[in-house]
């Protein structure tokens, strides 16, 4: 029998299953990536993370959503992806640059099992979200929107992949398994959306949960504390630095201005291994 070897990992409780795609061969992966994903059936995870070879930075890092759906990027997987070619001496380097469907993305050491990444500039102008919210150059800050009967104020930013972000009192009692698939699939976000159920428990913390495109609620979303961090910051409620509870656990992000990368640091652990039968026996 033919078998996958596999590496579990997860960052704040985002969890990923990590393939090698540079030491080894594998199979066509589009139609097993929800097979590996799920929870039942599979190995279980939120999402597939393959390192493969890039021509124009260290790594290649190819993400697949739990249903199978490809995504430009994953914040909380990119450190997790970070610490797995460190601790298996595919990369000696204190900071990396890995290939997205979103361009470059420079992860750097920060410490034993934390790693901080250089995410960007946050993407403001709506048609580059993209979304119908809002009008250019942005940003779209507490646009009015129509969903399920209820008058939504949303914001949006896109950190290599698209976010919707609501102010809410409480995330914890935030009606997220109702609202999160309508706004995901809405028409004003032609290429779905991840959202953002958030409150500012002061100036220095936030308190967020997160409904992501084809995966349902996780423990935590990297991108989109940054994108909550940057709306945050915009509409003027928080500190240039924050704390943002998820979860999962925590995560900083940094923003110094708006000509600045957005910067977060977290952690990022190994589960454990195994291997996975590709073929029944």
């Amino acid at each position: 029998m033919k078998v996958l070897p596999f590496t579990k990992m997860h960052g704040a409780g985002n969890d990923f299953v990590v393939l090698d795609g540079v030491s080894s061969e594998l199979p066509e992966l589009e139609p097993l990536a929800a097979r590996l994903c799920d929870r039942h059936f599979g190995i279980g995870a939120d999402q597939l993370l393959v390192v493969r070879p890039s021509e124009s930075a260290d790594f290649g890092m190819q993400i697949f959503n739990a249903d199978g759906s490809q995504v430009e990027m994953c914040a909380n997987g990119i450190r997790c992806f970070y610490k797995f070619v460190r601790d298996r001496g595919l990369t000696g380097a204190d900071e990396i640059g890995v290939e997205t469907l979103s361009g470059i993305v420079h992860p750097r050491w920060a410490g034993p099992g934390r790693v901080t990444v250089d995410m960007g500039r946050p993407v403001l102008a709506p048609a580059e979200i993209p979304t119908t919210l809002g009008e250019d150059p942005g940003p779209v800050l507490d646009a009015p929107l129509e969903v399920a009967g209820q008058r939504l104020a949303v914001s949006s930013v896109s950190m290599g992949n698209p976010h919707a972000v609501i102010f809410v009192d409480d995330p914890a009692t935030a009606p997220v398994e109702e609202l999160g698939p309508l706004l995901e699939r809405h028409p004003a976000f032609p290429n779905r959306v991840n959202v953002e159920f958030v409150t500012a428990v002061s100036r220095e913390r936030i308190r967020q949960r997160t409904f992501e495109r084809g995966t349902g609620e996780t423990l935590a979303c990297g991108s989109g504390a940054c994108a909550v961090a940057v709306v945050s910051m915009l509409k003027g409620v928080v500190e240039r630095r924050v704390a943002i509870e998820l979860r999962g656990g925590e995560l900083e992000i940094a923003w110094e201005d708006s000509d600045s990368s957005v910067f977060m640091t977290g952690p990022a652990a190994e589960v454990f291994t195994g291997t996975f039968p590709l073929e029944e026996g």
